[in-house]
């Protein structure tokens, strides 16, 4: 680990001649306790020095050329929704927080883009851009929560992936603070490029660990056709698991296919206050919202679905018909991280297996066989489509929250191990920061690691930027 400088009262006079006094938060416990966790749990804290706020890119850029000259850490942070300790200053120094650059500057529909600063809440981007007659589609399932700049740093995904893809492929272009204050600017508002190697592409998903994104331009979509949401309850988790492949390849145009147990559906409707058709004797619910051009096409698309559910299992299906029923569905599908937080507020969120379809039965399968073995009762949930499923494990009554952050990972890591045996990786959108890096190291050869050892230096000799995630430190 390399040797960090420490704040001190000369540093704090420098970031706040930078920045402005109002940016800064110092020696007030209390303001700066919100910046020691992320959703991962406050049994993973680490608490920072010092906070700073920038307001634009310049003050960023300010705030990096204070940090390289003394050699001080900076973890940038959206909006902490995040389930791996990204944005938790394990090395304590400055946090970084982008909450104060949150302006949505253009709406560009000749190009099919807007540019935005990367602390715009998804969901306002989203509103906004739907009144412009667009769809952003690169929004994850903390849309209401989540920051543009997060789910770039995490390359989130979320339950529209198996038709619109994860953020990378909706973002055009980034501005980019490296840990040294220069500026980068990486793509544009243009769709093709060949123009030597893709930093953009690197730095989407790099965790904030390469630089601190200043600016956004996204692609925007075209709005939807018509859309319906089908709920099919199922006698068994394996019944329902069989559906999935056979919906995906129907022809029908399926913009979201979730997945939902019994014990996390029954803990979120008591938490939301609702129920779901058939609660009583479902085991799991397969959520699936298809897309049509009109009336004839959609009612086609929902009763081929409807008929694959059945024939596969589903005892019943129930089609929501009015954005009400809708809405009732997808505010427990969109409740489930919070609804099995209120039932156990040491609950695990992190894990985020994903694999290849073809072999997601025998994952679910793994799931119950580890969890067998670890003594843990686990929810399982995920967006089943793309083969991204969230294992929630609940702590035992017997077991501390201190032993239950680590033996929670040790169980995730097991975990991880059985994925990567049937093809598939220990991250699909939740992302490594500092939690998964054990388990991430484990799946990669010395070459891989050394490459990744070299573009991290490459962009932060001083290894100052977000230390100790995604990448092995010295």
């Amino acid at each position: 680990m390399s040797e960090y400088g420490k704040i001190t009262p000369a540093i704090v006079a420098e970031l706040r001649l930078a920045i402005g006094d109002r940016n800064v938060i110092y020696e007030d416990k209390d303001a700066l306790d919100n910046y020691a966790c992320d959703m991962a749990g406050k049994i993973f804290r680490h608490d920072p020095e010092i906070v700073v706020r920038p307001e634009n890119r310049d003050q960023v850029s300010a705030v990096m050329r204070i940090a390289s000259k003394y050699k001080i850490p900076v973890t940038p942070r959206g909006a902490g929704s995040g389930l791996a300790g990204a944005a938790i200053p394990i090395h304590g120094g400055i946090v970084l927080s982008i909450e104060k650059m949150n302006k949505i500057l253009e709406i560009d529909p000749v190009n099919r883009v807007a540019v935005v600063e990367p602390g715009v809440v998804t969901n306002d981007l989203c509103k906004a851009v739907v009144e412009k007659g667009f769809l952003y589609a690169g929004y994850p399932m903390s849309t209401e929560t989540s920051y543009i700049g997060g789910n770039v740093g995490t390359n989130a995904g979320g339950g529209k992936v198996i038709r619109y893809g994860s953020t990378r492929r909706h973002v055009m272009g980034l501005e980019v603070v490296l840990p040294s204050g220069a500026v980068m600017e990486l793509g544009g508002k243009f769709r093709k490029d060949t123009w030597g190697y893709s930093i953009l592409q690197l730095m989407i998903g790099s965790e904030g660990t390469l630089g601190v994104i200043t600016k956004v331009i996204v692609n925007l979509e075209p709005l939807p056709g018509k859309t319906v949401n089908l709920l099919a309850a199922y006698p068994t988790l394996e019944s329902l698991v069989s559906t999935v492949a056979l919906v995906v390849k129907s022809g029908v145009k399926v913009i979201s296919c979730e997945l939902m147990d019994r014990f996390s559906v029954d803990v979120t409707t008591k938490y939301v206050g609702t129920t779901l058709p058939f609660q009583d004797k479902t085991e799991a619910y397969l959520l699936i919202q298809i897309e049509g051009e009109g009336d004839d096409e959609l009612e086609n698309a929902y009763e081929k679905v409807g008929a694959l559910c059945l024939e596969q299992g589903a005892f019943e299906v129930f089609v929501a018909e009015s954005r009400i029923d809708s809405a009732m569905i997808w505010n427990v599908r969109q409740n489930l991280a919070e609804g099995m937080r209120s039932f156990d507020p040491y609950c695990s969120l992190s894990g985020d297996l994903v694999a290849p379809l073809s072999v997601v039965p025998e994952l679910i399968r793994t799931i119950a066989r580890v969890s067998e073995k670890w003594n843990v009762r686990t929810a399982v949930l995920g967006h089943i489509a793309d083969g991204n499923i969230h294992p929630i494990p609940i702590k035992p009554d017997d077991m501390t929250p201190e032993r239950w952050g680590v033996y929670s990972e040790e169980y995730f890591e097991d975990l991880i191990k059985e994925a990567v045996k049937l093809g598939g990786l220990g991250s699909g959108e939740h992302g490594v920061g500092f939690l998964k890096l054990p388990a991430l190291l484990h799946t990669k050869t010395p070459e891989e690691t050394a490459i990744h050892r070299a573009i991290k230096l490459a962009f932060d000799p001083l290894e100052i930027l977000n230390p100790g995630k995604l990448i092995q430190e010295k």
